[in-house]
């Protein structure tokens, strides 16, 4: 299975976080960046680039001295299915009881609304319906 259909799990989302960050990058670099950003000894960070790159989420490239690893899945469509996963979890699909939830407790800021109103406003003329 290829990473594009597939959620990431936490420690999946964090390595792939370095990735979007500044690809392409070798094991060597990508296990500092997470030993720095949460901790993870080495042999952690070593541990899952290898079975990210089984699973196919990752792919690598022979550099000069290293090989040169890369996400397979793009931020943006890993974001998208973990909203789609959040959304059919907690409000069982619906955007709309999401936006009324935030509303109705007030969690909603000035700059979220008007940007809330910008997106339908741009949806609208698109015709979606």
């Amino acid at each position: 299975m290829t990473g594009e259909k597939q959620r990431l799990t936490n420690t999946e989302w964090e390595v792939c976080e370095c990735l979007w960050e500044q690809a392409p990058m070798t094991m060597t670099q990508i296990a500092n960046r997470l030993t720095e950003r949460t901790g993870w000894t080495r042999s952690t960070g070593e541990t899952l680039v290898r079975r990210m790159a089984d699973k196919g989420l990752l792919r690598w490239e022979q550099g000069r001295k290293a090989k040169l690893y890369y996400p397979t899945v793009a931020r943006e469509d890993a974001v998208v299915r973990e909203t789609r996963g959040f959304l059919q979890k907690v409000f069982g699909g619906s955007v709309g009881l999401l936006v009324n939830t935030m509303a109705e407790r007030e969690e909603l800021s000035r700059e979220e609304i008007d940007q809330l109103y910008e997106t339908l406003r741009k949806l609208e003329e698109k015709g979606h319906d």
